[in-house]
């Protein structure tokens, strides 16, 4: 084993291949050509000794679905090591639907699943768009400013308070857990910096969230996240272990995917002009812009399986309990799915066929809320002939769970 140096950056070279886990691929932006000599040199590649132990790496966009369809031979489950590269530490005993294998997992799924359905997303469009149309509005004209701090974060963020009926004074608490539950410990200046920290912010959040559910389980059913749990069978008999659970993941799944993904989007369309040109030109468009985003940022760049048998991916055998690490990073930019990957295309034609929000039994439940939190955005911002202008390099954070950023600096003209 030695340490390469990719632009400046001291990552493991483990046989080599650098160790793609390593948070500062992501952190530094320097993940692409390591990936690339994955796939072509071995997309099903065991990394005997990496930063996070023994592992699978799957790197081409087929095996990587080979895996995510076949639940019957490769779990989530939490008791055989869960979704994350890493050991989990205390995190491991917060169970939730995403971290389950059926016949939980689709108990626990269905119970939350009305709330992102097609009958209350269009009940949500316009109050969404009042939203969007305020935020936008009351951006600073003349200045630099950070787009994460100023449209990201208050976008998100008022949506996770409605779909959890959660005190709008009290909005800051939900971005704050989230960042906490998922920042890496290692980073140069982490929110917290050991899992014993992490644990009581989280207990303080599940907390708050435990006041409003019983508050809830008293009143009539509502049409909000906590109500649907008060109000059900899987909720009613949840211990505090898995109500933890299930609370952290819907609040990092409602906030930080969609939060990087706004962000990237702006920046996508900076580095490419030429596609913001066609955009404003023909803004219909806008409906392929959100898939290629959502395909360009893959804001979750990995997630994890754990072998429940013996099986067989792409010619190797995997042995019961191996980690299989799906790389999501670089299926979406695999060459043999699609065309020129690194370019941003908002005419790209099969781009509705990214892995960013998985597949199979643990496809994101709110990708469609994601995708009209993000239309919404820039139609807004396009009826406003509104144009972001990048004015330095992003601030990316060091992860290797949440592809996204700390700043973004921009400014505004019309």
């Amino acid at each position: 084993m030695s340490v390469a140096t990719i632009d400046n950056t001291s990552v493991r070279d483990i046989n080599g291949f650098a160790d793609v886990g390593h948070p500062a691929m992501y952190g530094e932006d320097i993940w692409r050509e390591p990936f690339e000599k994955l796939r072509r040199e071995d997309p099903v590649h065991w990394y005997e000794d990496s930063l996070y132990g023994p592992y699978w790496a799957l790197s081409r966009y087929k095996e990587i679905m080979d895996v995510e369809l076949n639940d019957t031979a490769f779990s989530s489950a939490q008791e055989l090591g869960g979704i994350l590269i890493m050991d989990e530490g205390d995190l491991a005993k917060r169970k939730s639907f995403i971290r389950m294998d059926r016949p939980e997992h689709t108990l626990h799924r269905q119970t939350v699943a009305p709330m992102v359905g097609p009958t209350n997303l269009e009940n949500m469009t316009a109050l969404i768009r009042q939203r969007t149309s305020t935020v936008l509005d009351e951006l600073p004209h003349g200045e630099t400013f950070n787009l994460v701090d100023s449209v990201s974060i208050p976008l998100t963020t008022m949506m996770l308070a409605t779909l959890f009926d959660f005190p709008f004074e009290e909005c800051q608490r939900l971005t704050y857990w989230s960042n906490v539950a998922t920042c890496d410990l290692n980073a140069p200046d982490p929110l917290v910096k050991t899992e014993e920290e992490r644990t009581t912010v989280l207990q303080e959040m599940a907390a708050r969230f435990r006041e409003l559910y019983e508050e809830r389980a008293k009143q009539e059913p509502k049409f909000d996240l906590l109500s649907m749990l008060a109000h059900s069978d899987v909720g009613r008999d949840m211990d505090d272990l898995t109500f933890q659970g299930t609370v952290t993941v819907l609040v990092i799944g409602g906030n930080d995917t969609t939060r990087n993904t706004m962000t990237g989007s702006v920046l996508a369309l900076s580095q490419f002009p030429e596609q913001e040109r066609l955009l404003r030109e023909y803004p219909e468009l806008v409906r392929n812009l959100i898939p290629e985003t959502i395909r360009w940022q893959t804001p979750l760049p990995h997630m994890r399986r754990t072998a429940k048998t013996d099986a067989e991916i792409g010619g190797k055998k995997i042995a019961k309990g191996d980690k299989v690490v799906m790389w999501y990073i670089s299926g979406n930019n695999d060459e043999e799915m699609f065309t020129d990957p690194y370019r941003f295309d908002i005419t790209r034609k099969n781009v509705r066929r990214h892995l960013s929000f998985g597949a199979g039994i643990h496809r994101c439940v709110g990708d469609r809320l994601a995708e009209l939190q993000l239309n919404i955005l820039w139609e807004e911002i396009l009826k406003r002939g509104m144009r972001f202008n990048v004015e330095g390099d992003p601030v990316r954070i060091y992860s290797t769970v949440v592809r996204g950023y700390h700043e973004l600096p921009v400014s505004i003209t019309t």
